[in-house]
């Protein structure tokens, strides 16, 4: 809801694609600073205690832009909050995901990481349409920032009710070897390395969502209603394809299968691009999600199957900033493409780019090629 309503009215007050872009940078920036120490404190401190600490500040930022919105404050404002939630996604992240994995059996990873997928996924489709429904309702912004407040409220409630769960902290003292044990893993384990790299640039070139006001108001002609659709779809299709991969048999060929699935992505960005139609557009849209969908469960599953629990923190911040670098960075980089070419040169180009990155993966890891299926690595 509130991705939807930050991108409304910045474009609205600004009409510039540099300030959207913008959103995404404000958010990134905090989450790159702050990987290792926030790593290092999943896997040392209370993982639910961080991730309670992390929703309340979620919360507050929420409605200090409900405010900010009422008040018509200053841009850069908007701008710092978002840092904030940026610092409050930071430790969000590691902990949340360090805390979920440990709930779970090693055995049901791979069924685990598909609803997971979907659980989001749906929380991805009611929120935008959410969101737009509320900026036509009620005339502005304002109110959904305060909803948007409410849901972290419910969050982390539901939070709380989890209860103490055994895990390995690890012992060893601070230090920059430990801060940065995530790292060194990662780069010993190349097919993970390959998988969220191949995720980063995909989505950091072909990611077109944060150019969306744009689309929707000047090159599709349509409303705020009709922007929520567009948020929503990459989500309706990712949904469906999480869904499907739960209850089909498990990929015997993840590898291949991963690096097609980017390449699709990469195509249906390009025609996204040069739809002026509507109906059109919401589709490639869908599909971008369900290809998507692919590589999230793919990712999600090979991390976890590959990490031994006192690191679970450390290398699931190390993989979010993969994620944040692909989703607000990528954000950025559309905004400024867009202010330099167009956004339709942007968007087309990232897709383009998308496909070369693909190409670049496989020359670079070929072992991505040869995989399997992921529950031989167990």
């Amino acid at each position: 809801m509130q991705t939807v309503a930050i991108g409304w009215e910045l474009y609205e007050r600004t009409d510039s694609a540099l300030a959207l872009g913008g959103v995404g940078l404000a958010q990134v920036l905090p989450i790159i600073a702050l990987t290792l120490i926030a790593g290092d404190l999943a896997d040392r401190r209370d993982r639910k205690i961080t991730v309670l600490s992390s929703v309340i500040l979620l919360a507050l930022c929420s409605l200090t832009l409900a405010v900010l919105s009422y008040t018509k404050g200053a841009i850069f404002l908007i701008y710092a909050c978002l840092m904030l939630s940026g610092v409050a996604r930071a430790f969000l992240k590691p902990a949340g995901d360090a805390l979920m994995w440990q709930l779970i059996p090693v055995s049901a990873f791979t069924n685990a990481a598909t609803w997971n997928s979907s659980s989001f996924q749906l929380a991805a489709v009611i929120g935008p349409a959410l969101g737009g429904f509320g900026i036509a309702l009620l005339g502005s912004a304002t109110g959904v920032y305060i909803l948007a407040a409410i849901a972290a409220f419910f969050c982390f409630c539901l939070t709380a009710a989890i209860k103490e769960q055994p895990n390995t902290r690890t012992k060893e003292p601070i230090s920059l070897q430990a801060l940065s044990a995530g790292v060194k893993f990662l780069w010993e384990n190349q097919l993970i390395l390959a998988a969220i790299t191949l995720d980063m640039f995909a989505v950091l070139f072909g990611g077109a969502i944060a150019l969306l006001p744009i689309f929707a108001k000047d090159i599709l002609h349509v409303g705020p209603v009709e922007l929520g659709y567009l948020q929503a779809a990459p989500s309706i299709g990712a949904l469906i394809m999480a869904v499907s991969l739960a209850y089909l048999p498990p990929l015997r060929k993840a590898g291949p299968a991963l690096l097609w699935s980017v390449v699709g992505f990469g195509v249906v960005t390009i025609i996204f691009g040069l739809s002026r139609w509507f109906w059109l557009s919401l589709l490639m849209l869908v599909l971008s999600g369900a290809l998507d969908s692919i590589s999230v469960v793919i990712r999600h599953t090979l991390v976890q199957i590959r990490t031994p629990d006192h690191l679970r923190g450390r290398v699931a911040a190390i993989n979010s900033v993969f994620i944040s670098a692909s989703n607000e960075l990528g954000g950025f980089e559309s905004g400024l493409a867009a202010a330099i070419f167009g956004p339709i040169a942007a968007v087309v180009g990232g897709g383009v780019g998308t496909i070369l990155v693909v190409l670049a993966v496989a020359k670079i890891w070929p072992g991505m090629v040869k995989l399997g299926a992921l529950q031989e690595l167990d």
